[in-house]
């Protein structure tokens, strides 16, 4: 974890020179610390080298796969992941890009979109200082939301973040909270994968209906003292997933 004493540091990855080096300059005026490589190769150098805070990978880079490298880059790390995609990108591959990154953008993206991602996936894995992001005027007249804790387990849904019982927070992608969020404020209702995905897309959250039930299991194994025999997240067939809690458990927010 950075801690705040350093600048968040940001590794990009893109064969554009033209896109590296405008997005260099624009961590570089937003407190962040970018370094920007070309290929796969420099990538796991720089990620060996480390430490980064952040990978914001191109998806279509000339001569590799950008899925592939982020999956490679998952299987052995939990840094999080912003992949930058076109808009013709085909439906399979943003969906593969749900279940690896931990968000994606359209290019081409306009900077003001860009750094609000940025600081978002910062926030949202603790990486950022509260310090360096001036609280806007919504923000400040919204009155603070208890968190909810179930199973040992804290939700604060403000800070979006879930802590474990030791204190220690549990990495969740965006849409991995996105849903989270939707089922702690439906307890004990049963959603249809219709109304979980209007829910986190009213969360900011552009998913794709096919994602729900991966992200379900990607989701229990993360909430559920046994993800095989769920007691938080349970299915109910030809309906949908209700969020249940012990009688002995409730949600206190």
């Amino acid at each position: 974890m950075n801690g705040f004493e350093t600048a968040p540091r940001v590794l990009i990855v893109d064969d554009d020179p033209a896109v590296c080096e405008m997005l260099s300059d624009l961590c570089d005026v937003n407190g962040l610390a970018a370094t920007a490589v070309a290929d796969g190769a420099a990538m796991h150098e720089a990620l060996a080298a480390g430490p980064f805070e952040l990978l914001l990978m191109d998806l279509r880079l000339k001569k590799e796969d950008g899925l592939a490298l982020a999956r490679t880059v998952r299987e052995t790390s939990d840094i999080p992941i912003i992949i930058m995609t076109g808009k013709g990108d085909e439906i399979d591959r943003i969906l593969g890009l749900e279940l690896v990154a931990d968000d994606y953008l359209h290019k081409p993206f306009n900077p003001r979109e860009v750094m609000a991602r940025v600081r978002a996936v910062l926030r949202r894995a603790h990486l950022l200082s509260p310090r360096a992001e001036p609280p806007s005027a919504a923000a400040a007249s919204t009155p603070a939301r208890a968190p909810i804790r179930f199973g040992g387990l804290t939700l604060d849904l403000d800070a979006r973040q879930l802590l474990g019982p030791d204190g220690e927070p549990r990495r969740l992608t965006a849409y991995e909270f996105s849903l989270l969020e939707v089922f702690v404020q439906n307890v004990n209702r049963v959603l249809t994968r219709d109304q979980l995905l209007e829910g986190m897309r009213r969360h900011d959250t552009d998913v794709l209906d096919r994602a729900i039930d991966v992200l379900i299991l990607r989701l229990r194994r993360k909430i559920e003292p046994n993800a095989s025999a769920p007691q938080f997240i349970r299915t109910e067939r030809g309906y949908g997933y209700v969020f249940s809690l012990p009688t002995d458990d409730p949600a206190r927010r």
